[in-house]
């Protein structure tokens, strides 16, 4: 199948995930709001992705996914797989010791990331043991971050990207079955993602043995083919380091200010929807086939794959920005305003979604870049771009967040990621590797027409749907469903009328082999 519709694919489910991970912050919006015990738990959530992204995922796919696709090339199935297991039995090792580790210092991790807590003695507490019960987690999703980089591999990118679903399932049944049985509603949630790491763990391991991966488990040994990933991983590593320093850097100063950890929360989830449906999709998609494409010599390929890519993302990607920009407070306010969380609540989340939203084209457009230089083996070029890039967000945040409050740190994190993508595409520009056709020029300009045109329909709409959105939530939800289903038949006639795509081609992108 070709580039658009393993993005297809891959984005169809994160769609879905995404859909029901809405129900649930949905659900822990009414129940915590934005206080203590939210901010608590997000913390706690923070502490295992943030070791996930460490190692266990970003890093190690980028280096894994184009070492295994060469190996798969050049020696087969079977040696690709004996190379799996034997990073798999590598990972479980530094993992477990990791846990342990971050167990027992799970006091002083949290003094870290959120050295506000110390001046609320309960806040402190309740993120302690939350973290407790969530790190585990961490464990699952080593094995599970290498069983979808194998079933990637080999195109088969549906079980992966379907995984998040079940975690989000099982944490409505905690909030649903166990909110009022425990003590509070954030140990249900922090048990919660445990157990969901288990059961998706045992989906991957099932849909692995489905398509005929199966892995042994060698005692733990650095073989050369090992050696050569984590030196591949490494620079990986750093970058994501960095990248979670600056997130250190935004949670430590919002851990000052009741409530602002929950609403970077809740602002950037609606936000990594388009991301994670369009780019984080695109590039799952992408790596695999640049690897084979410069592999086999065919460098016009890749450069085509790579344009398209970007053609693509920009289609989807820029009406969703317009959209998050213009209309942000009635978004949140029918996702989010229910029982505790309040008027006062939308408004504060809403400004940090749009100002999160001016930044998500560069989100998605760094996305689709990286793969063209990973599928090289250069994770350090990425690494020194990010460096500079977040080095810059920090300082930003910093002294954005007194005069603008909790939106000076998501307009910082904005302007960091026009900086990375712009880094990334002068480099690319510069080496030769990317070089935008006439085609992608030209639509480009167009995409962008039509969607600010969209905006600023959508904007004057919403201003005309005020007494809609005061109503009953029926009556919200229905208004809401109006500008979305009416914003985006709007986008799709502006883009064919002013020739951003054509449905000829997006049906052959769809049904293209190869």
């Amino acid at each position: 199948m070709g580039l658009v519709r393993h993005a297809t694919t891959v984005g169809g489910w994160t769609m879905v995930s995404r859909v029901v991970g809405f129900a649930r912050d949905a659900l822990i919006a009414a129940t915590l709001a934005a206080g203590p015990v939210a901010d608590a738990f997000f913390v706690a959530l923070r502490l295992p992705n943030m070791f996930r992204s460490l190692a266990a995922e970003g890093a190690f796919s980028a280096a894994f996914v184009p070492l295994f696709s060469r190996r798969l090339e050049s020696e087969g199935r079977r040696a690709a797989l004996r190379f799996a297991g034997d990073v798999l039995a590598v990972m479980l090792a530094v993992m477990f010791a990791a846990l342990i580790l971050a167990e027992l210092a799970m006091p002083w991790l949290v003094s870290a990331i959120a050295p506000g807590f110390a001046d609320d003695p309960d806040r402190f507490r309740l993120s302690v043991e939350f973290s407790r019960l969530t790190f585990p987690y961490l464990l699952c999703m080593a094995v599970v971050a290498l069983l979808g980089s194998v079933l990637n591999a080999l195109d088969r990118f549906a079980a992966a990207a379907a995984a998040p679903i079940l975690m989000n399932l099982v944490m409505i049944g905690a909030i649903a079955f166990f909110g009022q049985a425990l003590e509070t509603v954030g140990h249900a949630l922090s048990w919660a993602v445990a157990v969901a790491g288990v059961v998706q763990l045992v989906w991957l391991v099932h849909c692995a043995a489905r398509a005929g991966v199966s892995l042994r488990l060698p005692v733990p040994r650095l073989t050369p083919g090992v050696r050569r990933l984590f030196v591949l991983m490494l620079p990986g590593i750093l970058g994501a380091g960095v990248q979670q320093l600056n997130l250190f850097v935004s949670t430590i100063i919002a851990s000052f200010r009741d409530g602002a950890v929950s609403t970077l929360y809740y602002a950037d989830r609606i936000n990594q929807l388009p991301l994670a449906v369009i780019g984080v999709a695109v590039g799952v998609a992408l790596l695999p086939l640049l690897s084979r494409q410069i592999k086999a010599g065919d460098f016009a390929g890749a450069a085509q794959s790579q344009n398209r890519a970007v053609e693509f993302t920009a289609l989807l990607t820029l009406p969703a920005t317009a959209a998050l920009i213009a209309i942000p407070l009635p978004i949140v306010a029918v996702l989010f305003e229910h029982g505790r969380f309040g008027y006062e609540e939308s408004r504060a989340t809403a400004e940090v979604l749009a100002a999160f939203a001016a930044g998500l084209p560069a989100y998605v457009l760094v996305k689709v870049l990286l793969p063209a230089f990973y599928a090289r083996q250069d994770i350090a070029t990425p690494v020194r771009v990010a460096v500079v890039a977040l080095i810059a967000n920090g300082a930003l945040s910093i002294a954005l967040v007194w005069p603008l409050g909790t939106v000076g740190i998501a307009i910082a994190t904005a302007a960091s990621s026009w900086l990375n993508a712009a880094g990334l595409a002068f480099i690319l520009l510069r080496r030769g590797h990317f070089s935008a056709d006439a085609r992608l020029k030209a639509r480009t300009a167009r995409i962008a027409a039509a969607a600010v045109l969209t905006g600023c329909a959508l904007y004057a709409a919403a201003g005309a749907l005020t007494t809609a959105f005061a109503g009953p939530l029926w009556l919200q939800v229905l208004a809401l469903s109006v500008l979305v289903v009416g914003g985006g038949a709007l986008y799709a006639v502006l883009a064919l009328a002013f020739g951003a795509t054509r449905l000829g081609e997006l049906r052959a992108m769809l049904a293209r082999n190869g």
